[in-house]
């Protein structure tokens, strides 16, 4: 894109921006029914965007599709949390939110360690349409054999799931 050091900071901010306001917008309208698809839904947006974002030749674009990752990624987050703090025994609540973070905090560096070998093989803009083509293959792999999740209703009542 060549927009040098202060495009560079727009976009590295632009997913924190969407995540701010998504979170901001579902305070006030939580997610009610299909938490599940929503959550699926969500995690499939962002793999779009990041395909979006890998071949958009357009600054402005580019920062567009970016917020949206952050709004998407904001969503899938927030219903996985919730779903941690409703679902879990209290018993295990420690635990189950220790191998959470766990996997939350080494999964931005092994998805770095893969942007940065798949850029090297491929190239930058290969790298970001392999990594959001891998979501998207996930998103549809999850909601194959997770039916479990993919019908999940209400985030705060577990006696309602089909």
């Amino acid at each position: 894109l060549k927009v040098g050091p202060q495009g560079l900071g727009m976009l590295r901010a632009a997913p924190a921006l969407g995540a701010v306001l998504m979170a901001m917008y579902i305070t006030h309208n939580p997610i009610q029914r299909q938490a599940g698809k929503v959550m699926l839904l969500s995690v499939a947006g962002f793999g779009a965007s990041m395909i979006g974002f890998g071949l958009s030749t357009s600054f402005v674009f580019s920062l567009i599709l970016l917020m949206l990752s952050g709004m998407f990624d904001s969503v899938s987050m927030i219903v996985r949390s919730t779903l941690i703090h409703t679902r879990t025994p209290e018993n295990m609540k420690g635990r189950v939110s220790a191998v959470n973070s766990i996997f939350i905090g080494s999964s931005n560096e092994i998805g770095a360690f893969e942007s940065g070998v798949t850029a090297k093989l491929m190239g930058a803009v290969a790298s970001v349409v392999f990594g959001g083509t891998m979501t998207l293959l996930t998103v549809g792999i999850t909601a194959w054999k997770a039916k479990k999740l993919t019908h999940l209703d209400q985030l705060d009542d577990h006696q309602n799931d089909q």
